[in-house]
């Protein structure tokens, strides 16, 4: 079986993600609180997805997002025009002079090394993103009009105010009712939900939200957490075993027939530096496994599972075909986790490359 995929030709867009994207300052090899000198970078979970499908396999994206009308906003437009993402539904708020009524996302990451785990430390209270409310957006415009063959969104968005939960809702019915496969990254995140009801409120969001999700993404904390999955015998799900993720999607499907594909990465992390990585999907009754890449070396581990996402996404989109896609997606998110920042620096012909079992030989 194959998901009913719009073709590219009847459509505006191959794939748009609804998210934040916020500024991230990056210390290098340092620490944060140590830190004289920041790179930087843009990054968010829903965007880099469609930054990854444009930059890495050419695929025609856009984002839905929001920044304030000032010099910092700019800056962050400017990344996402580099990677040729498409910017005309960012809605844009006026400055109030000073961040006090609205403000633009920051987020500063640490990469980790060995025994140092990376270390993520978001500024993003108040943000223009997290002001968007349903109505602000045509979605009928986006969806009807324009046409899209895949929308893509997840749970960090959706946990950043009543409002983002809201229009995450909006969107998703809208990418349904007229024909757009819709994923969704559960992406569980605590400390987002924590001000805004805590558990209760993330699975009550999340579970309204995944009645229209044609593809869900997520591991099993996200499964047990977002949805309320419960994974029997499972005393770490830091350490689940495979079978035990399986049976628990089975549940999952089970209360949400409407899911066509589930899939996960699968790491196993020995270092900040050093993770055993794979991933698994299920579609149609079946499950298909990627390749497996263990003791993968990591230079930055932010933005891996999204790499993963997008390059599922890419798998589906261009050949319809659950194997590849969980390979390509497997690959992708390989690649980037051995290059700085939250985006994939990847093309396609290394992720094809690493999918056929090509070494790391110096290439001339």
């Amino acid at each position: 079986m194959s998901l009913p995929i719009k073709p590219a030709s009847s459509c505006a867009f191959d794939q748009i993600s609804l998210g934040e994207v916020m500024l991230r300052l990056d210390p290098g090899e340092g620490r944060i609180r140590t830190a004289r000198s920041f790179q930087v970078w843009e990054g968010g979970g829903e965007y880099n997805t469609s930054r990854g499908l444009r930059k890495c396999f050419g695929l025609k994206t856009a984002v839905v997002t929001a920044f304030v009308d000032n010099e910092v906003g700019h800056l962050v437009e400017d990344f996402i025009m580099q990677g040729g993402v498409d910017t005309q539904f960012i809605k844009w708020r006026e400055d109030d002079g000073i961040g006090r009524t609205v403000r633009n996302g920051l987020n500063f990451t640490e990469r980790g090394f060995g025994i140092r785990g990376a270390v993520g430390n978001p500024d993003r209270g108040n943000t223009a993103a997290s002001q968007i409310k349903p109505g602000d957006i045509d979605w009928d415009h986006i969806f009807g009009k324009l046409g899209v063959r895949w929308f893509h969104t997840g749970g960090i968005y959706a946990a950043l105010s009543e409002s983002t939960a809201a229009v995450t809702i909006e969107a998703v019915k809208a990418a349904n009712k007229h024909g757009t496969i819709v994923s969704y990254d559960l992406n569980y995140r605590p400390s987002l939900w924590k001000t805004i009801g805590g558990l209760k409120k993330a699975q009550e969001v999340n579970r309204e939200i995944a009645k229209y999700v044609d593809v869900m993404i997520g591991n099993e904390e996200d499964f047990t957490a977002s949805l309320g999955f419960a994974v029997k015998g499972a005393e770490d799900l830091k350490h689940i075993e495979t079978d035990a993720f399986k049976a628990m999607i089975e549940t999952a499907v089970k209360d949400f027939p409407n899911f066509k594909v589930a899939a996960t990465t699968l790491r196993h992390v020995h270092t900040a530096t050093s993770n055993d990585w794979s991933a698994i999907l299920w579609h149609a009754g079946k499950f298909h496994e990627s390749k497996k890449y263990p003791k993968l070396e990591i230079l930055d581990r932010v933005g891996g599972g999204d790499s993963f996402a997008s390059g599922l996404q890419f798998g589906f989109l261009e050949f319809n075909d659950a194997q590849k896609a969980v390979e390509y997606g497997a690959a992708h998110g390989a690649l980037a986790s051995t290059t700085p920042g939250d985006t994939s620096m990847a093309t396609r012909k290394e992720v094809e490359k690493t999918i056929g079992g090509g070494g790391a030989r110096v290439v001339r």
